[in-house]
C-alpha cells in the first residue's frame, strides 16, 4: 500500500538513488587515489613513464618534482659548449691552407703547369694543422731545406705557385708558434686598428700571417693585406692580382726598375760623399753594403734590400693616392717616418699634414696603449711563457719608439725603449734604439753602460746589435764575451 502526501498524491520512488550514491563515492575514492598517486609521482619524458618519488622523504619530494622538471628543461634547452681558442683557430688554419691551395691551383694554370702530388701533400698536410707534417712536407718541396727563404733545390713550377704555399706555411708556422688565444688577441688587435677600406702592410712573420689568416677567414671586412718584404717579387704581385683584382693597383715592372735604379743612384752619391769627406757624418746608414766592384755600385745585405723595399712601397702607394695604408714594419723604413702617425699597435702613413699633426697628446696615448699592452702581455701567463709572443710585442713596441724619437719626442721614445726591453730583454732592437737616443740626447757614458751591459748578458745578439746600432760604431767598448 502506497502511502500519499498531503496533497494525495503518490510520492515517486527513485529505486536507484542507493546506486548511484555507491557510484559517486566510489568515484571520488579513486579521484583521491589517483590524486594522491600523482603527487607521489613525475612523468619521466625520456622512458615515457610516470616514476615514482615517494623513495625521498616528504620534505624533499616536492624539491625532487622541481629539480626533475628543471633538470629535464635543461636538457631540452641547453647550448652546446662554446669552441676552444684551439679549435678556432684550427678550423681557420684549415679554411685558409684551402684557399691558399686554390690560389696555387689558379696560378698553375695561369702558368700552364701542373701541381706536383709533393704540393698537394703540403696543402692536405696545412689543412689537417699537424706541423710534423706541414714541416716535413714543406720541406721536400722546399729542396729539403728549412729556411722560407732558401730557393735553390725547388722545382721550377714550384716557384711560379711559391706565394700560395710560402702563406700557407708561414699562417700554420705562427699556429704552431703562438698560444691560439693569444694568437687571436694579436690579430684581433692589428684588424681592429684599420678603419674601412685600409690597406695594411704586415712586415714580420707574425705582423703579416696572423692578420691575414684572421683576415681570409672572418665574416667581418677583408681588408687588402699585402708585405713591403716581396713586392720585388713578379711572381708575388701575380698572387696579389688573383686574391684583390681591381681594389690595388699593383707595380710594374718598368715601376720596379725604376725604384731599385733610383735606389742604386741615391747609394752611390751617399757612398761617394763617405769617401771624399771622411770628417762629415756618414751618409751610409748603419749596415748599408754598398761598395765600388769594376767600376759598378754594388750593394748587398739587409739593410740595402729594405731600402729597396722602402722604395717600392712609396711607389706603391703614390699609385694607390685614394687609399690609406697602416703598416707592421719588419725593419725601420725610416724614409716613411715624417708623415706617419700612431695607429693603436700600427702606423698610418702618410697621414700627417697641417691639420693632422704627430701632437704631444698623440705621442702620450701611443706611449699609454704600449705601457697597457705590455702591462698584459707580462700578466699573462700564457703570454709570459711564449717568447713568440714576446719577441713580437717588443718588436712592435721599438718600431712605436722609432716613430716617437723620430717626431722629436725623446721621452716617450725613451720609454718604449724601456718597454720594450722588459718585454725581451735580449731584444737588441730595443737597446740599439736606446743607445742611440741616448747618444742623440747627449748621454753618452748611460749609452755605452747599455751597451756593455747588453754585450754581456747576450753576447750571442752582439753582431745583430751593431747592425741596428749606430751607437755601436761610436762608443763601443764593451767587454768581450768571457772577461
Amino acid at each position: 500500500m502506497h502511502r500519499t502526501n498531503s496533497r494525495g498524491e503518490i510520492p515517486r520512488v527513485d529505486n536507484f538513488g542507493p546506486i548511484r550514491r555507491h557510484w559517486l563515492l566510489s568515484a571520488l575514492c579513486a579521484l583521491v587515489i589517483l590524486v594522491g598517486y600523482l603527487s607521489i609521482s613525475h612523468y619521466n619524458r625520456l622512458t615515457g613513464r610516470f616514476v615514482r618519488t615517494d623513495v625521498a622523504p616528504l620534505g624533499a619530494r616536492a624539491k625532487l618534482a622541481v629539480e626533475s622538471n628543471s633538470s629535464q628543461q635543461h636538457l631540452d634547452h641547453v647550448a652546446p659548449p662554446a669552441p676552444t681558442a684551439e679549435q678556432i683557430v684550427g678550423a681557420r688554419l684549415a679554411q685558409f691552407a684551402r684557399s691558399r691551395r686554390g690560389f696555387a691551383h689558379a696560378l698553375a694554370r695561369q702558368h700552364n703547369i701542373q701541381v706536383s702530388d709533393d704540393v698537394e701533400r703540403f696543402f692536405k698536410a696545412a689543412e689537417s694543422g699537424n706541423w710534423e707534417e706541414i714541416e716535413a712536407a714543406f720541406n721536400q718541396i722546399n729542396g729539403r731545406n728549412s729556411s722560407a727563404g732558401h730557393a735553390e733545390g725547388r722545382a721550377p713550377e714550384v716557384a711560379q705557385i711559391w706565394p700560395a704555399i710560402i702563406d700557407a706555411y708561414g699562417a700554420a708556422e705562427q699556429v704552431h708558434l703562438w698560444p691560439a688565444q693569444k694568437l687571436l688577441d694579436y690579430g684581433n688587435a692589428v684588424l681592429g686598428a684599420l678603419r674601412p677600406g685600409m690597406v695594411y702592410v704586415g712586415g714580420t712573420d707574425n705582423g703579416r700571417w696572423i692578420p691575414e689568416l684572421l683576415n681570409d677567414t672572418s665574416g667581418g671586412e677583408r681588408h687588402v693585406i699585402v708585405t713591403q718584404n716581396a713586392l720585388a717579387d713578379s711572381s708575388y704581385l701575380d698572387y696579389l692580382r688573383l686574391q684583390y683584382d681591381d681594389r690595388l693597383g699593383l707595380l710594374s715592372g718598368e715601376e720596379s726598375s725604376r725604384a731599385f735604379s733610383d735606389y742604386i743612384a741615391d747609394a752611390q752619391k751617399r757612398l761617394e760623399h763617405d769617401q771624399q769627406f771622411p770628417d762629415e757624418p756618414k751618409q751610409l746608414r748603419t749596415g748599408e753594403d754598398v761598395r765600388f766592384t769594376d767600376g759598378r755600385v754594388q750593394v748587398g745585405g739587409q739593410v740595402a734590400v729594405m731600402a729597396i723595399n722602402e722604395k717600392l712601397l712609396q711607389t706603391l702607394m703614390q699609385k694607390n693616392r685614394g687609399l690609406s695604408f697602416a703598416i707592421e714594419e719588419s725593419f725601420p723604413l725610416k724614409g716613411t717616418y715624417a708623415d706617419a702617425l700612431p695607429l693603436g699597435p700600427l702606423m698610418e702613413l702618410g697621414a700627417a699634414n697641417d691639420q693632422n699633426g704627430f701632437t704631444a697628446e698623440r705621442a702620450a696615448q701611443s706611449l699609454e696603449y704600449w705601457r697597457a699592452t705590455a702591462q698584459q702581455v707580462s700578466s699573462d701567463p700564457e703570454a709570459a711563457v711564449s717568447e713568440a709572443t714576446l719577441r713580437s710585442y717588443s718588436h712592435d713596441t721599438v718600431a712605436a719608439a722609432h716613430l716617437l724619437a723620430a717626431h722629436d719626442f725623446a721621452a716617450e721614445a725613451e720609454q718604449a725603449y724601456r718597454l720594450a726591453t722588459k718585454l725581451w730583454p735580449g731584444n737588441p732592437e730595443s737597446i740599439g734604439g736606446l743607445a742611440d737616443l741616448l747618444v742623440t740626447s747627449g748621454r753618452d757614458n748611460e749609452a755605452q753602460q747599455v751597451l756593455n751591459d747588453f754585450a754581456r748578458k747576450y753576447p750571442d745578439q752582439k753582431e745583430a746589435l751593431e747592425r741596428t746600432s749606430a751607437a755601436t760604431h761610436l762608443l763601443w767598448t764593451a767587454v768581450q764575451p768571457g772577461r
